[in-house]
């Protein structure tokens, strides 16, 4: 049975476990409610929690497991000179080796021809390389391999399914009873005197905390994962060359200088005009829009706006590409004598700020609007002008939720690439001219990890490098946010 097939028998469970449940309760009650601990509806919520979050759990846990059981067994197996490679750690070695992903592609040939009719799947497991030329077969069914197949690799893929196999019926098998199990307890638990609404609330706020848990966890995995191969860099190339190197020109043949740089020089510039471009443009309409305008306008310009965000950046770059930069080039930077390349830092610049412009004038609109109408209408009682509440009034008020508009813009300008690859350039240098083609930490993080790398090389591990740079300097902007927010406050309050 499929996954979805096998999600889709735990839901119908759950489904029959709320009603089941439900009457149960209902029926020890002599139909009456009021006589129950809980509402009914409890006793329902209770007996598809049964069902759904054990059945749930051990599938996920399954999912995970067992592939890599399956690869352990199956490269067990294997001659230890197909999988030999002494610079990788113990899953690389197991899992990510050339010989372990062309059993996995020709074990996922050999179910798309049975699937397709091609073979059965006895013929299938009896297939053999003296006999039959397995690379045209499971090209006929779309699979295209690289070289012939050899015996050993067909054997391997052939335990490979007959293992994923009894493990799919034994998934399926294993689901299937706690599911049933599940139901079973919670019907014979659903009495009147059952607390079946705290049983409910615990389940959901335990629920609550997991979805809370899941941004720390994940943020704690990311740093992780960049920090260890962050440290392997360093092993392999001098930090003082990296971070104080004025050069970046990496060579996968060695001999490379990798100093970050004019990366930072590339993406600060680039985020500082972004940020001059839409920070005034997105505060002035926030606050036209929350204080000065009618209903009507408010109602058809604030959608305008916000249509801007909806627009991939793809479409951006070549807004960048075909119009801003031949446009600033032909304009601006021939007739002063700075350059005549339609990429600059100045094209990548202004396309994102006019990115970012609905972010932070939507935000700071809801932030403006949500201040209390009492503080509008006692600075008007006092005196002040409608531009007086604003400025001494209105803003104070709603600078933390502005401030954060702000980061959010500056995050996503950082982190921004499609842009800077069009409209910018791939050009690593340290000028002031932003008239120049110059580029990210970004563009070169996806430049160093695209294609065929050697995760070995410095040249790809400088990604890691770059990455841990940019996750440092966000968390910087994030204090400096708060720093900024918690001393107007206290200066507001």
């Amino acid at each position: 049975m499929s996954v979805l097939m096998l999600l889709s028998a735990v839901l119908l469970l759950a489904l029959a476990a709320f009603f089941m449940a439900r009457q149960r309760a209902l029926a020890s009650a002599g139909g009456n409610p009021r006589l129950m601990h809980s509402l009914p509806g409890y006793y329902g919520w209770n007996g598809a929690i049964w069902v759904l979050i054990p059945a749930l759990g051990a599938l996920a846990l399954w999912l995970i497991l067992q592939p890599m059981l399956v690869e352990n067994r199956i490269a067990a197996n294997l001659p230890a000179d197909l999988i030999a490679c002494h610079e990788c750690d113990f899953v690389q070695q197991h899992v990510d080796a050339p010989t372990m992903a062309d059993v996995r592609r020709v074990a996922d040939g050999l179910d798309a021809a049975v699937a397709q009719g091609a073979m059965s799947d006895a013929e299938a497991r009896a297939l053999d390389t003296g006999t039959s030329d397995v690379r045209d077969q499971l090209a006929a069914v779309g699979v295209a391999l690289g070289a012939e197949v050899s015996p050993t690799v067909l054997t391997a893929a052939q335990d490979y399914r007959e293992l994923t196999a009894w493990g799919a019926a034994l998934r399926t098998a294993l689901i299937l009873i706690v599911s049933v199990a599940g139901l079973a307890w919670a019907v014979r638990q659903s009495h009147k005197d059952y607390r079946a609404r705290n049983s409910v609330e615990r389940v959901v706020l335990g629920l609550l905390i997991a979805a809370s848990s899941i941004a720390i966890l994940t943020t704690v995995g990311i740093v992780w994962s960049m920090v260890s191969e962050t440290f392997d860099f360093f092993t392999k190339y001098p930090i003082q060359d990296f971070f104080f190197s004025l050069t970046w020109s990496p060579n996968f043949r060695g001999g490379s200088d990798l100093g970050i740089l004019p990366l930072i020089w590339g993406t600060l510039y680039i985020t500082l005009i972004s940020m001059l471009v839409s920070v005034p443009i997105g505060l002035f309409a926030a606050v036209y829009m929350a204080e000065y305008a009618s209903r009507r306008t408010r109602n058809w310009v604030k959608p305008l706006i916000e249509v801007i965000a909806g627009i991939p950046t793809v479409v951006f770059g070549i807004f960048a590409l075909i119009t801003v930069g031949p446009f600033l080039r032909d304009w601006f930077a021939e007739p002063l004598g700075l350059g005549n390349s339609g990429s600059s830092v100045m094209t990548a610049g202004i396309v994102i700020g006019i990115l970012n412009i609905p972010f932070i004038s939507s935000l700071s609109d809801d932030i403006i609007n949500a201040v209390p109408q009492s503080l509008r209408d006692g600075s008007l009682g006092l005196g002040a002008t409608k531009s007086e509440t604003v400025k001494q009034v209105i803003l104070p008020a709603a600078l933390p939720g502005i401030v954060g508009a702000i980061l959010m813009a500056a995050s996503r300008a950082i982190g921004e690439t499609m842009i800077v690859v069009m409209g910018a350039g791939a050009a690593a240098k340290l000028s002031l001219n932003p008239f120049e083609a110059m580029t990210t930490m970004t563009v070169k993080i996806v430049g160093q990890l695209t294609g065929d790398t050697d995760f070995a090389a410095p040249e790809t591990l400088v990604a890691f490098a770059l990455g841990m740079t940019l996750f440092i300097i966000t968390l910087g902007l994030n204090i400096f946010a708060l720093y900024i927010v918690r001393k107007y406050r206290e200066q507001y309050e």
